[in-house]
């Protein structure tokens, strides 16, 4: 072989080992850079691997391996949103090929994907990790949560039954099922997942405010009270759980117990336009009302119109009341005692009515008397019989308590019936009464009565 070819062939195979060699010192010093950059890491000296990172991808802006240290740097840090954005860079154009630890890597890009608000992006992510680690039950569950967030109530039934097959004792899964369950009013099935969800963890105070919601559907208002008094114990939940106290108190007719829970949850509010705080001024309103307490129950109407003119029936209700300070024959009418309104009744029928009163009643809805045109000395005459009814409920009057009404005056031969209610009469009440022998009178007439009625 000639001498020059010998030259060139070993200049060519020496050049090839400085290229590898040159190759491998590169390599080694960047491992040794990402070495130290895991190392910053694993020791909380944030600032110092967010430096080095920044050093090394200056180098090589598709070091991808930099890149997810980098922004496991910055999440450490509580520099999320610098740390997303590494994190969507490296998902985007990096290969897993155990450089990067995928398992690591899915469940923080589905945390940062939930924080930043796209849940799309976080549901494929933990489909994705159901495949790299099919016995976390803890995937099955988020998937679940997304779901139902998006109201998606199959599916997300689905998920959290697997949450729960996968790991039995998953106490978030059972209470999440088990209010799903109740939501769609499957009771029974509901109540057996949360009983599972307080059994794993009594001190889970939230649960309690679910195991209340079912109790108060079946009408165990008793267990139910019970159970929201310890769902107070979570601060996320002390508020809903004194409203719903008072719901139950309320349907059982306490009200000064249920006034008790609901200013207290007024008071709990940390803030004044969310719904649970609208929500306990309003039933706080309703407990005023049928406490005769207008002033007080027009108060918290006025605090809901405040911050929202659209809350349910609250601008009727004003509009019921409007003027009630101006009139105070009416304002009596509505607020006295059941003793001092049935005095009032009675001049009405009296002096404004012109009737002789032959029986008187005090009625759970107001007052009620049987009456006549006057004292009849005629005993061969049967007189003429008036059945008059005096409501004060806020609610209008439907044609199904005109339709007893009438039934009763039938019945017993009356001559008519005279309904008389603050709350006025519905629609189908008022052309009931159309050739039948009832009359109505509202609030308008009412306070014609009143003050003819010298009270």
């Amino acid at each position: 072989m000639p001498v020059i070819v010998q030259i060139i062939i070993f200049t060519l195979l020496g050049a090839t080992i400085l290229f590898i060699l040159i190759a491998i010192i590169k390599s080694t010093s960047g491992s040794k850079k990402i070495d130290n950059l895991k190392k910053f890491i694993k020791a909380g000296k944030y600032p110092q691997a967010q430096k080095l990172g920044k050093q090394i991808i200056a180098k090589n802006a598709k070091d991808y391996v930099a890149h997810y240290y980098l922004g496991k740097a910055y999440i450490s840090d509580n520099k999320t949103e610098l740390g997303y954005m590494e994190y969507i860079l490296v998902n985007e154009n990096a290969i897993f090929n155990g450089d990067i630890p995928e398992l690591s890597f899915r469940k923080d890009m589905a945390m940062l994907h939930k924080k930043f608000n796209h849940p799309e992006e976080a549901l494929k992510e933990y489909l994705l990790l159901t495949k790299l680690e099919p016995a976390n039950s803890d995937n099955y569950y988020n998937i679940g949560k997304i779901y139902e967030d998006k109201s998606r109530t199959e599916q997300a039934l689905k998920f959290y039954q697997k949450a729960v097959a996968t790991n039995r004792k998953h106490i978030k899964a059972h209470a999440s099922l088990g209010y799903m369950l109740f939501r769609s009013k499957q009771y029974t099935e509901a109540k057996k997942e949360i009983d599972t969800a307080i059994a794993l963890s009594p001190n889970t105070y939230s649960n309690y405010y679910y195991l209340g919601k079912i109790l108060k559907e079946n009408q165990d208002y008793n267990g139910a009270l019970n159970a929201f008094e310890k769902a107070e114990r979570d601060s996320e939940f002390r508020q809903k759980s004194l409203i719903e106290r008072g719901a139950c108190y309320m349907a059982g007719n306490s009200y000064d117990n249920a006034v008790i829970e609901l200013e207290t949850a007024v008071k709990a509010n940390k803030n004044e336009s969310s719904d649970d705080t609208l929500n306990a001024r309003y039933f706080l309103a309703q407990c005023y009302e049928k406490m005769r307490l207008l002033d007080k129950a027009i108060y918290q109407w006025e605090q809901i119109t405040a911050v929202t003119a659209n809350f349910r029936d609250v601008a009727e209700k004003l509009n019921q009341y409007k003027g009630l300070q101006a009139n105070d024959n009416m304002k009596e009418y509505l607020t006295c005692s059941a003793e001092r309104f049935g005095e009032i009744c009675k001049k009405i029928v009296m002096n404004s009515m012109k009737l002789y009163i032959t029986n008187f009643q005090i009625t759970k809805f107001g007052c009620m008397f049987l009456a006549t045109e006057g004292k009849n000395e005629n005993w061969g005459v049967r007189a003429a019989t008036y059945l008059i009814q005096f409501y004060r409920e806020s609610e209008p009057i439907t044609d199904t308590v005109v339709r007893k009404v009438v039934d009763v005056v039938q019945k017993q031969g009356y001559t008519k019936a005279y309904i008389c209610s603050s709350g006025g009469f519905t629609r189908t009440a008022a052309s009931f009464t159309e050739a039948r022998p009832v009359e109505l009178y509202d609030k308008a007439s009412l306070e014609g009565f009143l003050e003819k009625a010298e009270i």
